[in-house]
């Protein structure tokens, strides 16, 4: 009894810490986008940490990636042009 009290009290306890550390990023992130700071690397920072245990944080990461490996490539398909 004790033992799964344990569990779930630490399972828990590590969703929380998981969900405010990742959302402190996240907000940073949106934040920077209009002060000083690197916007564009703490917010998929952030979501990386909410993926850890938040299956829409990782949707969302996901989409980020293939948006962001799409603009790459359209950079380099552009660099090759002109």
């Amino acid at each position: 009894m004790i033992e799964k009290t344990l569990s779930f009290s630490y399972r828990s306890a590590k969703k929380v810490v998981i969900a405010v550390v990742g959302s402190t990023l996240l907000l940073l992130g949106i934040a920077f986008l209009v002060l000083p700071g690197p916007g564009l690397l703490v917010i998929p920072l952030g979501l990386a940490v909410l993926a850890i245990e938040f299956l829409w944080a990782r949707d969302l990461l996901h989409k980020v990636r293939r948006g962001i490996s799409e603009v790459s490539r359209r950079r380099r398909m552009g660099r090759q042009r002109g």
